[in-house]
């Protein structure tokens, strides 16, 4: 097995998924100038942030925020789009694990008692073989230091892209999209909602107000990996 792993890296040396320029031994999946100049929006340190803001002006959440500005154009908008869709996992989690990191230090989140992934309809996690905001999810569970929630809620259909949707149809979209399927694990607790990328928040809201619902009694922070610059970039 070393053999083959020796080789396989010789023949195809892991690349950074932002520049695709090969990584050395000492970088962890991007590359020390990727992450250096990585798009930061800032907002894990910040209780009033435009996402947050946006947010709670729909829903009574804790706290939120996003990691990564999603810059049309960009490396890091094709490497969040290539975790989503070419199978690049291992990307998901590793920004997991450096978001985790930012959660944790600024101190916003340490109330959180548990990380529930935004789930995918068993039809969509079939075809792609992964959900990849589990895998975020997963990494910001492990720095946070709380346990991961993959089966408490259930998406109930598999609705269709909202990319090409206006603002109302994405709500017509996403409305009783969600059902929690363990309230017993979420009664009482403060849960952190992970999802990979938010343009308006339909998703995220529609998902929070199921749990709501279901289970009164807990409290819901929000964390994206990236966050559409278009619409929440106004103070950049």
């Amino acid at each position: 097995m070393s053999i083959l792993s020796d080789l396989s890296a010789l023949l195809f040396p892991p690349c950074c998924p932002v520049c695709g320029t090969e990584l050395h031994e000492e970088d962890r999946l991007f590359c020390m100038v990727c992450r250096t100049t990585a798009p930061m929006t800032g907002f894990c340190g910040k209780a009033a942030n435009p996402l947050a803001e946006r947010l709670r002006a729909e829903f009574p959440i804790e706290q939120a925020s996003a990691f990564l500005w999603y810059v049309a154009g960009s490396g890091w908008q094709r490497a969040v789009h290539d975790l989503k869709y070419r199978g690049r996992w291992r990307t998901a989690r590793e920004l997991g694990l450096w978001y985790g990191s930012h959660l944790a230090e600024s101190g916003l989140y340490a109330g959180v008692e548990c990380v529930v992934p935004v789930p995918l309809h068993p039809r969509r996690l079939a075809g792609r073989g992964y959900n990849q905001a589990e895998y975020a999810a997963e990494g910001i569970a492990a720095r946070l230091g709380v346990p991961l929630l993959r089966n408490a809620v259930k998406r109930r259909r598999d609705n269709p892209s909202q990319t090409t949707r206006s603002s109302a149809e994405r709500w017509e979209n996403v409305r009783d999209l969600f059902a929690v399927r363990r309230p017993e694990l979420l009664a009482g607790r403060h849960l952190l909602l992970v999802d990979d990328v938010v343009t308006t928040g339909s998703t995220l809201l529609s998902c929070s107000e199921a749990i709501l619902r279901a289970v009164p009694s807990c409290r819901i922070s929000i964390a994206a990996l990236a966050v559409s610059e278009h619409r929440f970039g106004l103070d950049r």
